[in-house]
């Protein structure tokens, strides 16, 4: 089959990582989950104890970075300098910063290339904020992928239920909708919908539904209808 490369962009808690890998799954391609990346940063500028506003030495640490994406059993592997810190970096602290860590340009532009470099070969299903607009602007499949900010609360409450019994739907809906607004108005590659991106709205869709959806879309709009 011919290889091509998926852009899937969107607000947070749209469930963009998921759906990502197993579109890539069913289409034989790599996953690479952007947002990992961006996490990354922000676990090792937390390990060093730095502030938001120190940013020179957010973007040294950065540089200074050396950050891998492996495949796993149970999903995506994420390593920083040889450390497996998958689990690490969805800890509520670094869920808290990483929005304002992605806002810095420089760090942008560090994981911009380091991105492009991963989908130089085709075959890559990559998920984040700006993936059609800036990092994959070529992609040959592009799609934005939202749902309601009550819905995405109530999905990530799910997920969270057992692990965090302490938090509140509501919590999550503040976090939710404070993380849109920051990603929305950043001055660096804010989240906004590429011009000829699909506008997927998983409001009501399962996710095998939107599965399904997106690669219809990819045998109609890519393949020419070939299954």
């Amino acid at each position: 089959m011919r290889r091509f490369n998926i852009a899937i962009d969107g607000p947070a808690g749209a469930g963009k990582s998921t759906i990502a890998r197993l579109v890539a799954n069913q289409l034989g391609f790599i996953y690479v989950d952007t947002g990992a990346m961006y996490r990354a940063v922000t676990w090792k500028v937390l390990q060093k104890g730095f502030k938001i506003e120190q940013t020179e030495e957010i973007i040294q640490t950065a540089q200074g970075m050396d950050i891998s994406l492996k495949p796993g059993e149970n999903g995506q592997l994420v390593y920083v300098d040889g450390q497996d810190v998958t689990s690490d970096i969805r800890s509520d602290a670094v869920t808290k910063f990483v929005s304002y860590i992605a806002s810095i340009g420089e760090v942008r532009k560090l994981l911009v290339e380091k991105q492009k470099q991963m989908a130089a070969e085709k075959g890559i299903v990559m998920d984040g904020r700006d993936i059609g607009t800036h990092v994959l602007p070529d992609a040959e499949m592009k799609v934005f992928l939202t749902a309601s900010v009550k819905k995405r609360a109530e999905r990530r409450f799910a997920e969270l239920q057992t692990a965090r019994p302490e938090l509140t739907l509501a919590e999550l809906e503040q976090d939710i909708a404070r993380r849109d607004h920051i990603d929305e108005n950043r001055e660096i590659s804010p989240l906004v919908r590429a011009q000829d991106a699909v506008l997927l709205d998983s409001t009501n869709m399962t996710i095998a539904h939107v599965v399904d959806h997106i690669l219809d879309l990819c045998r109609s709009r890519v393949l020419g209808g070939i299954s």
